[in-house]
């Protein structure tokens, strides 16, 4: 199917990856997390292979079977997005090309190494997207890294990216309450079909509030309904529903994204899973390690403060 901007509102699952207690994919773990996860009435795209997937750790043989098993799985009305962590542009070029004929929908571009270290305020990404987009000829979408990070692109530089016709969402994750603000405005400015994409894990409340296309995340993964509680009642414009959302959500931010160090968050969300029954194996790929049993506790107890467990 076609996709434009306006098929991404709502909420985006980024999906966690089960593996079993040889390392291997557990792949009748996954099918349950999307049985979990990826609901349409609670999910309306789905994302893999990013940072909750574990893309890193996994082949080209891998990333292609999650697109695969995912695409053959969930609605084929529900958009699916697959990440694309590249060395270079001959390799963003390599790996885009592979999820299209795998069947993603929207290929979700991470920022190559060339473009950290005080690169965020040039115009090299723009040049970039530029080339992919007349090669690819696929719809796009830029993963804003974290400011602190020296990934995350400069306000303007995601402005320009935004007019590229190919480019129809950034998926936002400044993780700054102002960067996030100033972005969503200045990209809205430069073009109203890109959707926005809020990823600041402890700001979804704040975002939402402020304007957003849906909410990108991996904690769906985890609790789609509390966040699709969220979302609602921001499109409806109540306040009122939206704190009683946010209080539910609050206990599983904060255990899921509040122990150092936070790379191990989506760990966490597999060991929710795990205590719900969804999956049998928590543990991650190498260089992710398991958590401790205190932060277990931490998530056990939190799932049963916004009950859901």
């Amino acid at each position: 199917m076609t996709i434009s901007a306006k098929d991404l509102r709502g909420i985006t699952v980024a999906t966690v990856l089960p593996f079993d207690e040889a390392g291997a994919i557990d792949w009748d773990g996954y099918s349950a997390v999307l049985d979990h996860c990826a609901k349409p009435e609670t999910t309306d795209c789905v994302f893999v292979n990013g940072h909750a997937g574990e893309a890193t750790a996994l082949t080209d043989a891998e990333k292609m079977a999650v697109i695969k098993r995912t695409r053959a799985q969930i609605s084929p009305k529900q958009p699916l997005l697959a990440g694309v962590v590249p060395t270079g542009i001959p390799d963003a070029l390599r790996q885009a090309e592979m999820v299209c004929e795998a069947g993603a929908d929207v290929a979700v571009i991470f920022p190559p190494e060339a473009l950290g270290g005080g690169n965020a305020n040039t115009m090299a990404a723009v040049k970039m997207y530029e080339h992919l987009a007349k090669e690819l000829q696929m719809p796009l979408s830029h993963f804003q890294f974290p400011i602190a990070s020296g990934f995350g692109l400069a306000t303007n530089v995601l402005a320009e990216i935004a007019k590229i016709p190919e480019v129809i969402a950034v998926k936002e994750g400044s993780a700054t309450l102002l960067a996030y603000d100033e972005n969503r405005r200045a990209i809205k400015a430069a073009d109203d079909n890109t959707a926005i994409l809020p990823s600041n894990f402890h700001w979804f409340f704040s975002q939402v509030a402020l304007g957003g296309d849906g909410i990108l995340s991996g904690l769906a993964s985890l609790v789609p309904g509390l966040l699709k509680d969220l979302w609602d009642a921001s499109e409806n414009m109540d306040l009122a529903a939206m704190r009683a959302a946010n209080d539910r959500l609050y206990p599983v931010v904060r255990a899921i994204y509040g122990p150092a160090p936070v790379v191990d968050m989506h760990t966490r969300m597999k060991d929710g899973l795990q205590m719900m029954g969804v999956i049998k194996n928590a543990a991650p790929r190498l260089p992710l390690l398991p958590q401790t049993e205190a932060v277990r506790d931490g998530v056990r107890q939190a799932l049963i403060a916004a009950e859901v467990m």
